[in-house]
């Protein structure tokens, strides 16, 4: 998938919280006007906004275009095929209602801005490292080992060799002891957070095969992992990006997990019904 070519304004939204003020002057005025956007040269919009035409360049570059004719390429594919933008802010004097259909439209925007820019080829190559690997650990911090969790309690219908921990010292210690036949699922919204980049080190000098799930925003974690998988969400003034992007998250978990129960076929049936067998014992 063209990732260059498409999908601004969520890229934008993404990579809101890391701007700088003018950044997000920029971004602003974009969100805004996005069917003016492709109409004005870099020119025009720099005397607009009152900014040089090196910060917008600078902004472009930051959310992953080489240019700003990039970024109008890719604003004018969403025009042309418009999609409504169901995202709400929550205001304070909301009712419960209202806030319960303005959280679900959000979730439902996330889940679709991620569709939007997930890469077949990255998505592939995710597949088979998994089919492949001797052993598949999955790691995560904080919100992030919920999801981590989930993966496991998915992939161990599998009959792969799986396993996932809460504590970031249990972490360490066991990637330390994966190794180049292994694969490891890093979950992490941000990608930037200490104990992920410290454990992604351990990783790359066991040469463990690492996969990404994280923001679509450049971090030490994009910058360094195999293969990426990329969420999108957006923050508000009363719910976080990372909330959203967790459903983003185990969505993308699901599409892994579902793709390598066809890619394993009958031996991945054959252990769904020993663990079915299994947990039948539990049931009255």
């Amino acid at each position: 998938m063209e990732q260059e070519t498409q999908h601004g304004l969520a890229r934008i939204r993404s990579n809101y919280s890391r701007l700088s003020e003018k950044e997000k002057k920029i971004a602003d005025y974009i969100l805004q006007h996005p069917k003016e956007i492709i109409h004005y040269t870099i020119n025009q919009l720099a005397d607009n906004l009152e900014v040089a035409e090196s910060t917008i360049f600078r902004f472009c570059q930051r959310i992953g275009f080489k240019g700003y004719q990039a970024l109008k390429i890719a604003l004018a594919a969403e025009i042309v095929t418009p999609i409504a933008d169901i995202h709400e802010d929550i205001q304070a004097g909301d009712d419960v209602v209202t806030v319960g259909e303005k959280v679900f439209r959000s979730n439902i925007k996330t889940l679709e801005d991620t569709l939007k820019i997930i890469d077949e080829e990255a998505l592939k190559t995710a597949v088979q490292a998994l089919v492949r690997a001797e052993k598949v650990e999955f790691f995560g911090i904080g919100g992030s080992a919920i999801v981590s969790l989930d993966a496991y309690h998915k992939f161990i219908r599998s009959g792969i060799n799986v396993y996932s921990n809460f504590d970031a010292h249990m972490q360490l210690m066991s990637a330390s002891q994966l190794g180049k036949q292994d694969v490891a699922v890093i979950i992490s919204h941000s990608g930037s957070t200490k104990d992920m980049i410290d454990l992604l080190q351990i990783l790359k000098e066991k040469q463990v095969t690492t996969i990404a799930i994280t923001n679509f925003a450049k971090s030490p974690l994009t910058k360094n992992a195999d293969i990426l998988l990329y969420t999108v969400a957006e923050e508000t003034e009363f719910r976080s990006e990372a909330l959203s992007s967790r459903l983003a998250e185990l969505s993308l978990i699901d599409v892994l997990y579902t793709n390598v129960m066809l890619e394993k076929g009958e031996s991945a049936q054959e252990a769904l019904q020993y663990m079915r067998k299994a947990i039948a014992l539990k049931r009255l």
